[in-house]
């Protein structure tokens, strides 16, 4: 009954202090506090691990007002406790919770768990470490402290974290030299890092520095935050070399102790697998897949324009600012204002759609703008204040021009919900326009073996089509990503994985490329 009273009063003292802070600067400096239930259920789950009768050193790098530690007192008696510890580096959250806790054994150290001194001796080391780390994304982090940190990390475990990681990497890589021997840690993540570019540096260090043990991953339809729509998953690894052979369980769905799906998965499979969210859904992938839409098309991202309402008008907004037509070209809207899967266009090429949008595209230098165009150079002064400093605006030789961009044929939703009323949680769109994209949307142009089919026989290029559309569901999500809420996300080299042979086998005349090698997850780097 004390350790509920004690959490009931640590949550009143987390709702106060959350709400003197807006959710727009929490996402920012990735502050999500973990749920009660589910710091129980993984304190139990740790103190499984580590062993029901060992004597506990406890250790959270980011302990916000200590839902951890407050699950710690509520799985175990103090008696086992020998010592227990928290960084916070945020004093609005860790100067009320070291006044919270400060009759107990835990010592809240108000200071940067990056920039802190790991012990020197085993002893003073830790043997649970239980943290969900700040989910601070790497453009919110200064390129010299990306530096900094990416050099402590190598020193502390052996990884080198690349520049696009989120915060969350570097503290897992630095708590490594925190942890005694045969330690148990169980990290909170984002899913995400199972899949994306950035977790390959985490996923070698978790599969040759330690012994990985389980990697839970909570389904995306049920959300484990109220305020942060992330796919979550939970890591457990013991502080010790992988044994030879070692298999890797994988669940997902329901809770760390009723999963709705598990599965053991080879340690030497994980090294060839990109995308460990295959697991345990789905089993390795096919290795004997003859070609991948990558063979038949480039793939792009649509123009980030990086301020879609000051460069995305309506012919109504060009002609009432008198703006010249001749500097815009034509834009599809975003997915939810394009209802058909097939663009038709009038004889100028415009997109026979309600909704009709132009990107300005102008390639002039400012000098040349302002003596051709003046109208729209008062447009661009405007802009000036508010635009041109923004981050994609601010990074470009001239802040208004665009990426160049040819009209694709066959366009792809980057987004879009396993559960849609279609089946079909992604549209492939025939473009018959002379409309370029937003990044909204991905565009695939054919390579020379199909653009020369479909020179040939029009048809080729509807046959193509039809089948994308036709194309198995899980097949595609199965190579993509998801976030909390079910959403799913495809890039380019994601959906370039998609499986090819149905298009090549109903089209022959194709003459595809050999597929590359697919890299592998060492192929850059080891531990």
């Amino acid at each position: 009954m004390e350790e509920l009273a004690l959490e009931q009063e640590r949550l009143s003292l987390q709702i106060r202090l959350d709400a003197l802070k807006s959710q727009a600067e929490r996402n920012r400096l990735g502050q999500f506090a973990t749920p009660t239930s589910l710091a129980r259920d993984i304190l139990r789950f740790g103190v499984t691990l580590l062993g029901e009768k060992k004597s506990i050193r406890f250790l959270d790098p980011a302990i916000g007002t200590g839902s951890f530690f407050s699950a710690l007192l509520h799985t175990v008696p103090g008696s086992r406790v020998d010592a227990a510890k928290g960084f916070e580096l945020d004093t609005h959250y860790g100067g009320p919770a070291r006044e919270f806790w400060r009759d107990t054994l835990l010592d809240i150290e108000l200071v940067d768990f990056t920039q802190a001194e790991p012990p020197r001796k085993e002893a003073d080391r830790f043997n649970l470490l239980i943290c969900n780390p700040p989910y601070v994304r790497h453009h919110h982090m200064m390129n010299g402290e990306k530096i900094r940190l990416r050099d402590v990390t190598k020193a502390a475990c052996g990884v080198r974290i690349t520049g696009l990681a989120g915060l969350y990497c570097y503290f897992l890589g630095l708590s490594h030299a925190w942890m005694q021997q045969g330690g148990v840690a169980g990290w909170l993540l984002p899913s995400e890092f199972m899949d994306v570019n950035y977790g390959k540096a985490v996923k070698r260090y978790l599969l040759n520095k330690v012994t990985l043990l389980r990697i839970h991953r909570f389904d995306p339809n049920e959300v484990q935050f109220d305020d942060a729509l992330v796919s979550s998953a939970v890591v457990w690894f013991r502080n010790a070399p992988p044994p030879a052979d070692h298999k890797i369980d994988f669940t997902f769905g329901g809770s760390l102790f009723l999963p709705k799906l598990s599965r053991a998965v080879p340690a030497t499979a994980l090294q060839k697998e990109a995308k460990w969210t295959r697991f345990p859904v789905s089993g390795e992938r096919e290795e004997n897949i003859r070609h991948r839409l990558a063979d038949l098309f480039t793939i792009k991202r649509g123009v980030a324009t990086g301020a879609n309402k000051f460069f995305i008008l309506t012919r109504e907004q060009i002609e009432a600012r008198g703006l010249p037509c001749e500097v815009f070209r034509p834009i599809l809207p975003s997915p939810r204002y394009v209802p058909v899967d097939e663009i038709e266009a009038d004889q100028d090429g415009l997109p026979i759609l309600d909704r009709q949008l132009f990107l300005l595209a102008c390639r002039l230098s400012e000098d040349e703008v302002s003596m051709r165009y003046p109208k729209l150079w008062s447009y661009l002064e405007k802009g000036k204040e508010n635009v041109s400093e923004r981050y994609l605006c601010r990074s470009r030789k001239v802040w208004y021009f665009q990426e160049e961009r040819l009209p694709a044929p066959i366009l792809c939703t980057y987004l879009g919900r396993s559960d849609a009323k279609s089946g079909r949680p992604f549209r492939f769109i025939l473009n018959h326009s002379k409309a370029i994209t937003a990044n909204v949307y991905l565009l695939l142009y054919p390579k020379p073996a199909l653009a020369r089919a479909i020179s040939r026989d029009c048809s080729v290029l509807r046959r193509v089509w039809e089948i994308l559309n036709n194309t198995c569901p899980s097949s595609i999500l199965g190579e993509g990503r998801v976030y909390g809420g079910g959403l799913h996300k495809l890039e380019p080299r994601e959906l370039g994985n998609v499986d090819a042979t149905p298009i090549v086998d109903v089209v022959p005349e194709i003459q595809t490329q050999a597929r590359p090698i697919q890299p592998s997850l060492f192929d850059h780097e080891t531990v």
